[in-house]
């Protein structure tokens, strides 16, 4: 019978805090919490340009107040280049879709500076802040339709 001595947290050591810092600041550098943005909206310390590139009709449906919609079939230099200058914050609809990073991606191919907000619409409803739509969501009610599951 074999004895394990290390735990398989500590089995792998930890990196030296130097280097764990830049790894978490190098994330931080690429991603925004729907926390974050919520309390910038709230605050009037918006500094930056919330872009949803989730399909038009979901965006129709449901969002984030103020998000301009680009779906990531049309995020091109010309749809780009008529952006706001500054931040873009990208988000889809939730964790279990990759829109966000490609449409972060892109826009960052494209010489923008952005930040994928991770979590998306699902996790900004399931802390009950606001949207704008047609069909503002009701995070108490929310369904995975409501969420606009198309990216």
């Amino acid at each position: 019978m074999t004895t394990l001595t290390t735990s398989p947290v500590t089995e792998i050591p930890a990196a030296s805090p130097e280097r764990a810092f830049a790894f978490f600041a190098e994330r931080l550098g690429c991603q925004a919490d729907p926390a974050d943005v919520w309390y910038a909206l709230r605050d009037g310390l918006q500094d930056f340009t919330i872009i949803d590139v989730r399909a038009e009709g979901a965006h129709r449906k449901a969002h984030l107040p103020g998000a301009i919609s680009l779906p990531i079939s049309e995020i091109t230099p010309e749809r780009v280049a008529e952006l706001p200058p500054g931040l873009l914050v990208v988000y889809c609809w939730g964790p279990a879709c990759n829109g966000s990073t490609k449409g972060a991606m892109k826009l960052a191919a494209l010489g923008r500076e952005v930040k994928e907000m991770i979590g998306g619409l699902e996790y900004w409803v399931r802390e009950g802040w606001p949207t704008e739509g047609r069909r503002p969501i009701d995070p108490k009610a929310a369904t995975p339709a409501d969420l606009g599951l198309v990216c």
